[in-house]
């Protein structure tokens, strides 16, 4: 039985900067606090072997699941999956918050946060993203013995990871914090989420 740790990159924003709706057109790196959670993430992590890394072309994943291997000598080659890229914000795309909201409206914010409803104008496959998950966990069923996969992705591609599962904790919040991660076990025929938003 296999181990999938999902981890969310670290921050993009600091304290007092104007924070904007970022994905996958927009590669920003770690702020300074981002950086910081990832140096979190690598002392949590310094004790978990992996037998695989996975991360999306993003340097901000990058930079994130770098640091967490580099706590390790036997680390895995990180490997890059195209699937796991921030999805499109279409017309949003760095865009404050607040002209996000005037532009669509609580409501629509409020179902893609707790169903995946993909609000209108930006550009994003839920399928694709499903089965790209689907995929990567029956890959990960596949591996020898006790193995653990660490992935770094964003918040917009995590956040479907909970459809593909075949159990998950009630009351399960999609939305994955910066600098936060989820736990599956992985099985042959099966998947369940045991911890999701745990940070360090």
């Amino acid at each position: 039985m296999a181990r999938l740790f999902v981890v969310r990159h670290g921050n993009t924003f600091d304290a007092g900067d104007v924070v904007t709706r970022v994905g996958g057109r927009t590669d920003l790196p770690l702020s300074v606090s981002g950086a910081a959670q990832a140096a979190k993430l690598a002392a949590h992590f310094a004790g978990t072997p992996f037998a695989a890394a996975l991360a999306s072309p993003l340097e901000r994943t990058r930079a994130t699941a770098r640091a967490i291997l580099g706590a390790r000598t036997d680390a895995p080659a990180l490997l890059i999956r195209s699937f796991l890229r921030e999805i499109d914000y279409g017309a949003d795309e760095n865009q404050p918050e607040e002209a996000v909201v005037a532009r669509l409206g609580e409501a629509a914010l409020k179902a893609w946060d707790e169903d995946g409803a993909v609000p209108p104008g930006w550009i994003v496959d839920p399928a694709s993203i499903r089965e790209g998950w689907a995929a990567l966990l029956r890959e990960i069923a596949a591996l020898p013995g006790t193995a653990n996969v660490l992935v770094v992705t964003s918040n917009g591609t995590a956040r479907f990871l909970p459809d593909v599962v075949d159990a998950k904790p009630a009351g399960l919040d999609r939305k994955l914090k910066t600098g936060a991660w989820g736990e599956i076990e992985v099985a042959a025929g099966s998947a369940r989420i045991l911890g999701w938003n745990r940070r360090p």
